[in-house]
């Protein structure tokens, strides 16, 4: 791929995608001018240990790992506006139940995406049950982890769940039934393999899990996480894998215009993408789905964005612009 570019799928006849070159040298940072469609198939998709310290928080190294503080009062709940005003999320009976009311008529109608906001404010009170392991089709790993958090306190939980809310405003102003795993009403969890079981059970035509990374201090960037071809026990992959890659490349390429964001600068290779075999809500998917790393909460530089309302906003409205994108296209 030339500089200044990103790879963007189009629909051919018959239902077939190509790549194709769109030329976005404006629209993109000077950081990310160098961002490249990456194909980690060669090396099955496994990444160093370092980078995979946990299934539901993937990209975290061990050493910059740090368990999550309460949430500052400067960091809240979503509204249209990029407001920081802190605000609960409502309880729901079920995650079905979190898009209930009439649907807009719009380009997504039938459509229906399940977002999952990653972790849950409350695992740090429950850590027996979140460190139970649960099987994730090719091995066992941990029901869920606590996720990370700023130096000032604000919790990835907190982060992942306002992100939810925005896309799910904007995915239903397009019509789509948006489904939750969770809406901060449980006391812990969703579990990995539940948080894939609620997709594959309500038919997502898309499927995004929403984080933000922990890792060193000078890391900086976004990256899209894709579903390595495994296939295991319960974890078979190989329909997903390349709608899932799809997926994955369309909302980076929206969200660098989105939030003119650089990618990552430590996973991927400069690309934002990075490929995975080892994570249950991947593995256990039987919708196109991915994992997406709207920064790291451990540099300073990044923790003043993912801590703004305003970029909060673009970065959800990156991440819905390239489902519409992926499910319109």
């Amino acid at each position: 791929m030339s500089k200044g570019s990103f790879p963007r799928v189009t629909r051919r006849p018959g239902g077939i995608r190509r790549p194709v070159v769109v030329a976005v040298a404006a629209l993109v940072p000077a950081g990310f001018a160098g961002w490249l469609l990456w194909d980690a198939s060669a090396d099955g998709g496994e990444k160093a240990p370092a980078a995979a310290a946990s299934s539901a928080s993937p990209g975290r190294s061990p050493a910059s790992q740090a368990p999550p503080r309460q949430p500052s009062p400067s960091a809240g709940s979503p509204s249209a506006s990029g407001s920081s005003a802190p605000q609960s999320a409502p309880p729901s009976a079920s995650p079905a139940a979190a898009d209930e009311g009439p649907l807009p008529d719009g380009p997504l109608k039938g459509k229906v995406v399940l977002v999952d906001p990653g972790h849950n404010i409350r695992n740090s009170e429950h850590t027996a049950e979140i460190n139970r392991s649960v099987d994730i089709g090719t091995g066992r790993k941990e029901c869920d982890t606590t996720g990370t958090s700023t130096d000032a306190g604000y919790a990835e939980a907190t982060f992942s769940l306002d992100v939810a809310h925005r896309i799910r405003a904007l995915l239903r102003a397009q019509g789509a039934k948006v489904v939750f795993t969770h809406d901060g009403e449980r006391p812990y969890g969703p579990c990995v393999d539940e948080r894939a079981a609620i997709g594959n059970r309500a038919h997502a035509d898309a499927a995004v899990s929403v984080h933000a990374d922990g890792s060193a201090v000078g890391n900086r960037g976004f990256h899209v996480i894709l579903p390595a071809s495994v296939k295991g026990g319960r974890a078979d992959t190989s329909a997903i894998a390349g709608p899932s890659k799809d997926l994955g490349v369309r909302i980076a390429g929206h969200f660098v215009r989105s939030t003119r964001s650089a990618a990552s600068n430590y996973i991927g290779g400069g690309t934002g993408l990075d490929t995975r075999g080892d994570l249950g809500g991947l593995n256990l998917s039987t919708v196109p789905k991915v994992f997406v790393e709207c920064g790291n909460m451990r540099d300073p530089e990044d923790a003043a964005l993912l801590t703004d309302g305003a970029w909060r906003q673009k970065a959800a409205q990156g991440i819905a612009d390239g489902i519409t994108d992926f499910l319109d296209g």
